[in-house]
């Protein structure tokens, strides 16, 4: 089935563990706060079960990163869209939310024990009965799905070489190899080489695999979507919205606010979305995008992030060699500790004025 517009690839770069508060909180012009500076990587990685997030307001660890720590996803905010009312869809960790990335389900609310499978409809399942291409780039939860548990996994480094060669299926899922996937460091993790959690570098990861993209020549039929699994343990200060309880009563989804960066020819430039998304809603971009149908009523609902995107706009050019470094002639991150001025929240979304000459 052919594409329905100029998108011939989706590429969903799913991160680790980090909230919107913890990563966005000081961008200018989207609903954030400021808290402490977090080491780089974390001491330590925070609990982020379903228990702990029921207890977020008191237990959640209250620091951030700052644009000198991740200064490519600053850079990406600026040129193309970013997200700030983006929830994860499980108020728990990760598996459950990987889940429902693939299958707009999750039968768990916390991670499970063991290799259980599940017998669930997925987005991949789909494209396969269309006639399309996918591929699963060091994706773990695949295993989780019945259907799937037994088609092959690619390695994570596959996909820039694939990417480079101009070589991309309809949709590709891509996880960073666990020392880059910004995933805070476990017990397990002290000492290792090179080290685990350390954001700067799992940063870095993300830019080469989007210049990779870029390098093939795929940029002009490319929907890049980069997001993180989970809330991590660390505090947003949005409580999401309660629209689906778990079997003993506790909120199911949505969880806690992750921040989502859309890159596109096509993407809005300088724009925050305000549009209520979760991961469910990169599925029905895929199904909007491909002609598919909705797999159960949470994707058929879904928003399928069109606000994100101006189809009619003349093109935009790929991301700059300067998006790595932060942006020249921006104003410097407010200091870690005092929380800013209340800013206006526009609906549904707003475009930030251009900055002056300089600014990457």
């Amino acid at each position: 089935m052919a594409p329905q517009g100029p998108i011939q690839h989706v590429v969903v770069i799913f991160k680790e563990n980090h909230c919107f508060d913890n990563y966005f909180g000081t961008f200018s012009g989207a609903n954030g706060v400021t808290m402490p500076h977090s080491p780089n990587p974390p001491t330590k990685d925070p609990d982020h079960r379903h228990k702990a997030w029921l207890n977020r307001a008191q237990g959640a660890v209250r620091q951030q990163f700052i644009e000198s720590d991740i200064p490519a996803y600053f850079a990406y905010a600026r040129q193309f869209t970013l997200c700030d009312n983006y929830f994860t869809d499980v108020a728990g960790p990760s598996t459950p939310n990987h889940l429902m990335l693939l299958t707009a389900d999750s039968p768990i609310i916390d991670n499970p024990s063991g290799k259980p499978v599940y017998d669930l409809p997925s987005l991949p399942a789909s494209l396969d009965a269309a006639g399309l291409t996918w591929g699963n780039y060091g994706g773990y939860a695949f295993g989780l799905i019945k259907a799937l548990a037994r088609r092959p996994q690619l390695s994570s480094v596959a996909f820039a070489k694939d990417a480079a060669a101009g070589k991309l299926p309809s949709v590709s899922w891509v996880y960073a190899p666990h020392a880059l996937s910004e995933h805070a460091p476990d017990p397990q993790d002290r000492g290792a080489n090179p080290p685990v959690g350390n954001v700067t570098s799992g940063m870095q990861w993300t830019v080469d695999q989007v210049n990779a993209i870029v390098r093939g020549g795929l940029w002009p039929q490319t929907a890049i979507f980069i997001t993180w699994d989970d809330w991590g343990g660390w505090y947003d200060h949005v409580d999401p919205p309660e629209v689906e309880k778990w079997s003993d009563g506790t909120q199911f989804r949505y969880g806690s606010r992750v921040g989502c960066l859309v890159l596109s020819p096509y993407a809005k430039s300088g724009y925050i979305s305000k549009v209520l998304h979760s991961h469910v809603s990169l599925m029905k971009f895929c199904e909007t995008t491909f002609g598919l149908r909705s797999i159960n009523s949470r994707d058929h609902v879904a928003d399928g992030m069109s606000d994100c995107f101006d189809f009619s706009q003349k093109p935009l050019p790929p991301p700059s060699a300067q998006s790595a470094q932060p942006g020249r002639g921006s104003p410097p991150p407010p200091s870690p500790g005092k929380k800013p001025a209340p800013k206006p929240r526009p609906n549904p979304g707003t475009r930030r004025k251009p900055k002056r000459k300089g600014t990457a």
